[in-house]
């Protein structure tokens, strides 16, 4: 049995993440970490439990506590939040030399393919490279952390080009953007399209969550196979491969 403390357990993916852990039969809930969660440990380092990795779902602003208290131990981490800093993803490089470090823009897996799918059109398509996300009224970083990555994936495969957040005002585009539209309503779990259109023809890549228990899903694949890894960075793609 694979032994988890699941940190941010309090929040909505938190207790999500929970109760599919309890459902799991290599799986148990070690600990419960959240400075709002009653009767759970404040933080990791206050969480005596003995475990195998951690699943983070709480906030990036929580990042530099968390991996100083896994490096202490010696505890897998994976990394569920977003929005980190650019100090922060230093100091998640930092600890994947002591520490195996899961870190991923999104837990699906679907999402996953996607970058691959991405990469490939990128490469082989000469178009413009457009991509609109879509989540619910409560999320907080915009863009999302994925759309950033499908940016990136495609900037990966055209050298020079530029990300572009937004939109506005009298002004042509670009030929060399890779622009990201933010939209936030309801209560979308998340959308993510990726547009690519030449003067003749328009490849469209759409990838949609339903529900955003997937995200608990792939956060539960992680842990299995982090779980005794080497340190070291991991991501979607390792776990394809």
């Amino acid at each position: 049995m694979i032994r988890v403390i699941v940190s941010g357990a309090a929040g909505h993916m938190g207790r999500i993440l929970t109760e599919k852990i309890a459902l799991d039969t290599e799986l148990v809930l070690a600990g419960s970490v959240d400075p709002n969660g009653e009767g759970m440990a404040k933080d990791l380092a206050s969480c005596t439990a003995e475990a195998d990795a951690v699943i983070d779902f709480s906030n990036h602003l929580g990042t530099e506590a968390l991996l100083t208290e896994a490096v202490k131990r010696g505890l897998p981490v994976v990394l569920c939040t977003t929005g980190h800093t650019e100090e922060e993803r230093k100091l998640i490089t930092d600890a994947s030399g002591t520490i195996p470090v899961f870190l991923s823009a999104n837990m699906s897996l679907g999402v996953a393919i996607l970058m691959r799918l991405v990469r490939q059109v990128a490469a082989q398509f000469p178009s413009d490279a457009e991509i609109v996300e879509t989540h619910h009224r409560r999320k907080l970083d915009a863009p999302s952390g994925t759309a950033m990555a499908l940016a990136r994936a495609i900037q990966a495969e055209r050298p020079g080009y530029e990300i572009v957040t937004g939109r506005s005002g009298m002004q042509k585009r670009n030929p060399t953007d890779i622009s990201v539209q933010a939209v936030r309503m309801g209560n979308i779990a998340g959308i993510h399209e990726v547009f690519f259109g030449s003067d003749t023809e328009t490849l469209t890549l759409k990838h949609e969550a339903h529900d955003r228990g997937v995200f608990a899903d792939g956060a539960i694949a992680a842990a299995k196979f982090i779980a005794g890894k080497p340190a070291g960075l991991y991501d979607m793609e390792d776990l394809l491969s």
